[in-house]
C-alpha cells in the first residue's frame, strides 16, 4: 500500500513545532519539581536569564578582542588573569581561578577537563555538550591531533599541541593568535570574530566552517534546561 512520506525537517509538518524529546522530558521534570514546591519557578527563570545573558562567550570574546587591541592588557592578561578579570567585574562562581594560555606559530592549545567538565563558566557562559561528552574528555588528551581533525583543524606536523586540564581549582581560557587584516577595526567589531570554540580548542580561522564534533547528551540539568529555553 502506498505510503506518503513527510519530511519531519519541514516546518509546516505539525511535528516539527514539537520540542526534542529530551526537551520534553526536562520540561516534565521541572513541572514536576514547581508543582511539589520543590523549585521556584521564579528564582529558576532568574537563573536561567543569568546564564544566558550576564555571562557567556560575549565576555571571554570582549577579553580576545582587547588583547588583540591592546598589548599591554595583552601581557596583564596572560601574566595574572584573575586579577584582571575581577578588577572588570566579570569572575565569579566557576571562574575564581582562570589561567589565559596564548596560542602562536608554534603552539595550539586546548582545553579538557578529564574528570567532569570544568569550565570557565562566567567568560565562556555554558559548557557545549561536546566538552562535557566522554569521547572528547578522553581522546583529547590520548589523541589531540586526531580529536582537531575532527573538529576541521588541520594543523602542520611541527605545530605542537598542548592539551590543558582544568579542574575544580584552575580553569583555562586559550587566547588565539591575533589575526591578519584587523588594523582599524574597533574592540566591538573585534569581539564578532571571536568564538567560543576558538577559546577552548580551535583555530580562530575556522569559526566559519561547519564544525563534526561530539554529541553525547549531558545530564546536567541547567544544559537541558537551556536547551528547553530555545
Amino acid at each position: 500500500m502506498p505510503h506518503d512520506h513527510h519530511d519531519e525537517t519541514d516546518a509546516s509538518h505539525p511535528h516539527a513545532l514539537l520540542p526534542s524529546e529530551p526537551a520534553l522530558r526536562v520540561k516534565a521534570l521541572e513541572t514536576i519539581l514547581v508543582d511539589k514546591g520543590l523549585v521556584d519557578p521564579a528564582a529558576l527563570d532568574a537563573i536561567i536569564d543569568y546564564y544566558e545573558h550576564e555571562i557567556g562567550p560575549h565576555i571571554g570574546a570582549g577579553l580576545i578582542a582587547r588583547a588583540w587591541a591592546d598589548p599591554d592588557f595583552r601581557k596583564d592578561l596572560l601574566r595574572d588573569a584573575d586579577t584582571l578579570i575581577d578588577s572588570l567585574g566579570h569572575g565569579g562562581r566557576q571562574g575564581e581561578h582562570v589561567v589565559v594560555v596564548e596560542n602562536t606559530p608554534e603552539t595550539h592549545n586546548m582545553v579538557v577537563c578529564t574528570l567532569c567538565s570544568c569550565y570557565p563558566w562566567p567568560l565562556l557562559g555554558i559548557p557545549p555538550a561536546w566538552y562535557k561528552s566522554d569521547a572528547y574528555r578522553s581522546r583529547a588528551v590520548r589523541e589531540p591531533r586526531a580529536v582537531l581533525a575532527e573538529f576541521g583543524v588541520s594543523l602542520p606536523a611541527d605545530t605542537r599541541i598542548r592539551v590543558w586540564d582544568s579542574t575544580a581549582e584552575i580553569r583555562y581560557l586559550v587566547l588565539p593568535m591575533r589575526p591578519d587584516g584587523i588594523d582599524g577595526m574597533s574592540e566591538t567589531e573585534l569581539a564578532t570574530l571571536v568564538t567560543r570554540d576558538s577559546m577552548i580548542i580551535l583555530l580562530f580561522s575556522y569559526h566559519l566552517f561547519f564544525l563534526k564534533f561530539f554529541y553525547v547528551l549531558s545530564n546536567n540539568s541547567m544544559y537541558l534546561l537551556h536547551l528547553l529555553r530555545h
